[in-house]
Formats: C-alpha cells, sequence, structure tokens
C-alpha cells in the first residue's frame, strides 16, 4: 500500500509537457549502444508492466509511428502529406522489428527531414513577413489544426502558410499591449523557434521518441530523460520560489497546467488553467518573446529571487480570440503551506420565517500527506476533521466539500476522508493488469459528521478527489455538484529509474533516466471505473470548464471506462435522504432565472461555437467587430454580477487551521483583505482602457466561482429544508 500511495502522490505534483519543448541539455551525451539499450529496456518494461499488457506488433508500431509524427509537428504545419506517406512507406514495415530491438535510428532520420523542413519554412516566413496585408480579405484559418490534415503537397502548404502568417500579424494588430511592428515581434518568434530547433541533440530526439512510445499506451506514461528528472525538481522548487505555476508545452505556448495553492500566480487571482505565456519581463524591463521557446528556457525566465517582479503576457486560456492578451505583474515568493491546507467559511442566511441557516463549505486543495511523518505531520483527514469540529460548534446543518481544481493526492488520505463521513467500509477497488482486486476500506466506524452534504466538483477534480466524491454517491450520502462530470483519471502510476535495470550500460546510470508507467486501475465501490467517464454529477452547474477539451476523455490514447463486480456496502447506516428530483428541479428553476449564471451559459456556448466552427477570420473589421461585441458582453456580465452580489444579504465568516480554537470567527465581507473588499476598491478607482481589458478575464473567472458558489449555498438550503420534511411527506 506505501508504493501505491507515493505513487499517487507523486502524479499529482507531476507536470505534463510536451518533450520536445521541455528539455535541458544534459551534460554528458548518451552513446549510439546505451541508446539502443535505454530503448530496449523501455519497450520491454511497457510491454511486461503497463496496465494493459499491450505487445509490440505492426499494429501499435503504427500507432507509435503516428505519435511521434504527431508529437513533432502538433499542428501539421511543417510535414505534407506526401512526407508522411513516403515516412510510412519507408518506417512503416520494420517500425515493430526495430522497437525490438532498440533500432532509434528511424527516429534520427525522420527528425532530421522535420528540421530541414522547419528551415525551410522558416526561410519563406522571412519572405512573407516583406509583404503588404491590407486585412481585407475573406480567407479564414484554422483555430487548431491538431484535427485537420496535413497539406498535401508543398504548393498547398505554402498556401497555408501564407494565410497564417497574415493571421499572426492580424492577431499584433489587433492587440493593445503591441509596443513594437507586428512583423518584428512574428520574425523574432520564428528566429526563436530555428534557435530552438538548432539546439536539440541526438539526447532530446531520443527522449521524444521514447517518450512517443510511452504516450502511445495512454497518456500518463511518460518516459524522463535525466535532464527532464532535473528539470522536475527545479520545477518543483519553482513552484516554492517562484510564482507557483507548473507550466507545460503546448503548441508552441509556455501554458499553465496548475496553479499551486498559496502561490503567487493563484493568490492573485490573474491567471488560470489554460492561460498560454507569450512574454516575460524582469521588472519593468522589456518583454522577451516566449513562443516556441523551449520550455525550461521560459521557466529560467520566469524564476527569480523572493521579493522581485516578474511580468507575464499571456493569452487567457478562456479567450475566443487570441489576440487578446493581457499584462500580468507578480511578486515571487515562497508558498506559505498554510496556504496548501483545508480551509473553512460559514455561510448564515436569514429565512422568511425569521429563522437563521448556517451552512458550512470545506475547500480542499488536494490530498496532501507528509508521507515521512505519516502519523504526526500534515494530513488533509486530520485537519478537515479539525475543521468539522469547529462548524458543528457554530451549529451548520449542511455542508458542502469544494472540490473544485482539485487534482488528486494521497489514496490513504482520500479513504480517510471519505471515513469521516460513513461508517467502516469499501471505499475503492484497485486492480492490476492480472486482474487482481484489492478492495481498500475504512475501519474506523466513527462518523465526523452525519447532516446534509454537498460534494463541489469540476472537471479538474482528478484522481483521489474522484475516489471521494464516488464514494460518497455510492454510499448515498452527498450530493454531487458541479460540471456534468470530473477528469475522468482512474489509473495509477509507478516511477522506474531505467539504470536499476541496465547493469551493462555503459554510461551512469541516472543517464538512463526513468519509466513513469501506468499498473492499476481505480474502481467505485458500486463497480464502475472512476477512468474515463469520471463521476457524474447529480446537479449540473454551468461552468467554463465543462467542455469537451478537458479530461481524460480528451486525451490521446487513454485507457478506457469498465467494471468490476461491486463490493458490499452498508447503505442502511450511511444512506441520507437526498432528495434528487425535487432538488434538482428547484436548482435548474433559479439557474434559468440567474441573470450571472445564463451569462455563463453564453459563454460555455460561445466557446463551444468557436471551438466546433474552428475558424478564425483574416479581415480586420470583422475581427475588430467580434471584440467589440465581445467587450459589450464582458460589460453586461459584470453589471449582473454586481447587482447579484447586491442582493446577496448572506453573512460569509473564514474559518483557517490556525483560527479553530479562536473564540471569534473572521467576517470575510467585513475583511478589508477580502476578495470583495479588492474588488470594490479596485471598482472605485481610476483604470486605463488596458488595464480594465486585461482584467476582464480574471473577473469572468471569479464571477463564475462566486455564482456557483452562491447556487451550491441555495442547493443546501433546499437540503435542509427538505430534511426537515416527514420522509413520507417529502415523497
Amino acid at each position: 500500500m506505501k508504493t501505491l500511495c507515493v505513487a499517487i502522490s507523486a502524479i499529482a505534483l507531476s507536470f505534463p509537457f510536451n518533450p520536445l519543448f521541455a528539455q535541458q541539455r544534459a551534460a554528458a551525451k548518451i552513446s549510439a549502444s546505451d541508446s539502443r539499450q535505454i530503448a530496449t529496456t523501455v519497450v520491454k518494461l511497457l510491454e511486461q508492466g503497463h496496465y494493459s499488457r499491450q505487445k509490440i506488433d505492426g499494429a501499435t508500431a503504427q500507432k507509435i509511428l503516428d505519435t511521434y509524427l504527431e508529437n513533432l509537428d502538433y499542428n501539421r504545419l511543417f510535414f505534407t502529406q506526401e512526407d508522411i506517406n513516403d515516412i510510412k512507406q519507408k518506417y512503416g514495415p520494420s517500425m515493430a522489428q526495430d522497437l525490438l530491438v532498440g533500432n532509434v535510428e528511424p527516429a534520427r532520420e525522420i527528425y532530421a527531414l522535420f528540421k530541414q523542413r522547419v528551415e525551410d519554412r522558416i526561410a519563406k516566413i522571412r519572405v512573407l513577413l516583406k509583404k503588404e496585408y491590407n486585412f481585407k480579405s475573406n480567407r479564414t484559418i484554422a483555430l487548431d489544426r491538431k484535427k485537420e490534415p496535413w497539406p498535401a503537397n508543398m504548393t498547398e502548404a505554402d498556401t497555408l502558410w501564407r494565410d497564417r502568417i497574415e493571421g499572426e500579424l492580424l492577431q499584433e494588430k489587433l492587440n493593445k499591449l503591441a509596443t513594437e511592428p507586428g512583423p518584428k515581434v512574428v520574425g523574432r518568434r520564428y528566429d526563436q523557434m530555428l534557435k530552438s530547433l538548432e539546439e536539440r541533440d541526438d539526447d532530446d530526439v531520443l527522449q521524444t521518441y521514447l517518450n512517443s512510445i510511452a504516450l502511445t499506451y495512454d497518456p500518463h506514461s511518460e518516459y524522463l530523460g535525466k535532464s527532464d528528472l532535473e528539470s522536475f525538481e527545479i520545477n518543483m522548487r519553482l513552484s516554492l520560489t517562484g510564482i507557483g505555476a507548473e507550466l507545460r508545452s503546448e503548441d508552441g505556448y509556455a501554458k499553465i497546467a496548475r496553479l499551486l495553492p498559496g502561490g503567487p500566480a493563484q493568490m492573485s487571482g490573474k491567471l488560470g488553467v489554460g492561460d498560454r505565456i507569450t512574454g516575460v519581463a524582469q521588472g519593468k524591463d522589456n518583454f522577451v518573446d516566449t513562443v516556441d521557446l523551449k520550455l525550461d528556457k521560459v521557466v529560467e525566465m520566469i524564476r527569480g529571487k523572493k521579493g522581485s517582479l516578474v511580468r507575464l503576457q499571456v493569452i487567457p486560456g478562456t479567450a475566443p480570440d487570441p489576440s487578446k492578451r493581457k499584462v500580468v505583474e507578480l511578486i515571487r515568493d515562497n508558498v506559505k503551506l498554510t496556504e496548501q491546507e483545508a480551509k473553512a467559511e460559514i455561510i448564515e442566511r436569514d429565512l422568511p420565517d425569521g429563522t437563521t441557516q448556517k451552512i458550512g463549505l470545506i475547500t480542499l486543495p488536494s490530498f496532501y500527506q507528509d508521507m515521512e511523518k505519516s502519523r504526526t505531520g500534515k494530513s488533509t483527514s486530520r485537519d478537515v476533521a479539525a475543521l468539522l469540529k469547529r462548524l458543528q460548534q457554530e451549529g451548520i446543518q449542511a455542508l458542502a466539500i469544494d472540490l473544485r481544481r482539485d487534482g488528486g493526492g494521497s489514496l490513504d488520505e482520500a479513504i480517510k476522508m471519505t471515513g469521516l463521513f460513513i461508517t467502516q467500509g469499501p471505499v475503492v477497488q484497485v486492480k492490476d493488469a492480472n486482474g487482481d482486486i484489492d478492495v481498500l476500506k475504512d475501519r474506523d466506524a466513527g462518523v465526523a459528521y452525519s447532516g446534509p452534504m454537498v460534494v463541489l466538483v469540476n472537471k479538474l477534480s482528478a484522481s483521489a478527489s474522484e475516489i471521494f466524491a464516488a464514494a460518497l454517491q455510492d454510499y448515498g450520502r452527498a450530493l454531487i455538484v458541479g460540471d456534468s462530470s470530473t477528469f475522468g483519471k482512474g489509473t495509477v502510476q509507478t516511477m522506474l529509474e531505467l539504470g536499476r535495470f541496465m547493469p551493462m550500460l555503459s554510461s551512469s546510470a541516472n543517464q538512463a533516466g526513468a519509466l513513469k508507467l501506468t499498473v492499476q486501475k481505480f474502481y467505485r465501490v458500486a463497480g464502475g471505473s472512476t477512468q474515463f467517464r469520471g463521476v457524474i454529477s447529480d446537479i449540473v452547474l454551468p461552468s467554463l470548464t465543462d467542455s469537451p477539451e478537458f479530461g481524460e476523455s480528451a486525451l490521446e490514447h487513454a485507457l478506457p471506462y469498465d467494471e468490476v463486480e461491486p463490493a458490499p456496502i452498508d447503505l442502511a447506516n450511511n444512506r441520507k435522504p437526498l432528495f434528487v428530483d425535487d432538488i434538482r428541479r428547484k436548482s435548474i428553476g433559479r439557474t434559468s432565472q440567474d441573470p450571472v449564471l445564463q451569462d455563463i451559459v453564453q459563454d460555455v456556448k460561445h466557446v463551444n461555437d468557436r471551438v466546433k466552427n474552428n475558424r478564425l477570420s483574416l479581415n480586420e473589421k470583422i475581427r475588430r467587430d467580434e471584440l467589440e461585441h465581445e467587450t459589450g458582453e464582458r460589460d453586461k456580465e459584470k453589471e449582473d454580477e454586481k447587482k447579484a452580489e447586491a442582493q446577496d444579504h448572506d453573512r460569509y465568516y473564514e474559518l483557517a487551521l490556525a483560527d479553530v480554537d479562536k473564540p471569534q470567527l473572521k467576517r470575510l465581507d467585513k475583511d478589508p483583505n477580502s476578495l470583495a473588499a479588492k474588488k470594490a476598491k479596485a471598482d472605485g478607482a481610476e483604470r486605463s482602457e488596458d488595464e480594465l481589458a486585461s482584467n476582464d478575464d480574471e473577473e469572468a473567472g471569479n464571477v463564475q466561482a462566486d455564482a456557483i458558489k452562491r447556487e451550491t449555498v441555495n442547493i443546501l438550503s433546499d437540503l435542509i429544508e427538505q430534511t426537515k420534511v416527514p420522509r413520507s411527506a417529502a415523497r
């Protein structure tokens, strides 16, 4: 069990990345013989140790080749279909055998062709940047080319790139924050791409290829070279001494994969998951364009001394138009561990009959646990138990556990957390590749809280969060509220250092890197897997994260959903009356009449329409009209939220772990440092048009969070009232 817990914790702390753009050069080079030995070992471990036990055959080899090509040319811009056909004809027939014997020469030769195509293309781009464009055409370009076909031939590729460069120049022209001519900015971007390409060596190619092999098995299996193991440690330190953001490279951008709780980025409220960084500036210096810059270079630029200023230029993840950017100023700092702890609120609501409801809300950033001090160190379940004790002393009548954006953590803590709300019994089932099933149980018969309860989730609630939510749903203990489902990550990984399997390696053992390998799957006590489907909510609320673009089902090669036999559980002593149909009906009625939630519905529809249409106009007037329309929508949303806040007469009190024994609770809406107070101060200050534009998306995120929180309180209020009604009458 200890090994399993460690593996899950590693998952929660790790960050995804595109290996082609996320590597540091190793001091020593891997020899040809060692490359072959490393490749053979990776393939054998995948064949023998991966959960799927998939053997390398002709079909699997072709998928690996496809994955490698996609990793190299992720937007299908540099290769042509003629290139792809030639590559598959030349290397496809022998690919399976090459994989089994560790022959990596095909990967190197394919990469050499890719490099040549990029160099040739950038030479042509320099010519295109010297031309004049009037931006009056009716042509469009694809917003996302990952699902588009490769250009048929070089002539078609030239046409595609002409439109693409015109689009990039228009994007720069529409950028209100632009300080340099568009051709200069775009040209420098491709110069940096070329420089990054020239920095890559054979070891980088090997890592990209081996990672492609692993990713073909499932999206959470990865090969990490020595340099990436070092980068992992650096990024973990960055998260504690920088801005507290984990980055991955995607489509040439450094993209925010996760905001660490308590870090400057998360505390500012100005950055979100999915935001793409386009530039970094030290203090008040000029911005350095980071598009297509190696990820480790971007990370190095963002890192710095505690107390120093770093400025980021970003494209918000929710922005439908990539020309919309904002500047975020952050002061580098240590991530305070206390900010990563569970925390609580009490919401007081006066009812028309003169009575007052008290509702508790516990926010959980992750399922944390000090592995070295399991009995005395930090523990999610111990912290939540302490909060619950104080909340019940305050007389709460209902409780919400907020797991939105909780990416998981310790399996042990997920089980212990579940045990706070149920009597003893099974919590989750774990199955390995041999089909052996282990039923993991809560063995403590005590219950810390037995009242009405909601678990709040979204598409970013993953792993341990899903285990907890699924168990409480299966026991009939809580309503699941939020996005239509959680993320859907129901797999377990273990980290294998390859040097331990290669005694004949001529270079140092740690030069071989490591393989993160998927070895098990999770299953609910009801029998269904949390893999792929996630946990389905009982009541769905509008949310910008509730998109097909988020979640396990959006990832290539994700393992499928399946089921095992249910584990016997004690429903009689755990199931609570949840009145799902009645409460859902009331929530739908409120949501349909709530202007803020309906604004979110329209935002979701707008984003989904843009994704589905996947086209971006090259006409300046059309684009400006779209931006003006979007600005009008944002102004309306802000006005709707202002009215909603004015009509919110609930009282909010903060409860931190450090305050559980203090006699007086802090009133959130009276706290000068609260979000509401800061927002009021900002609304009263004069701000420039650019500053207002820069704050649009962070305010939109806060608006959504506040609106969903208010409706969650409404749902709990209904649940309190329904629970008071005799069960026979309620039916």
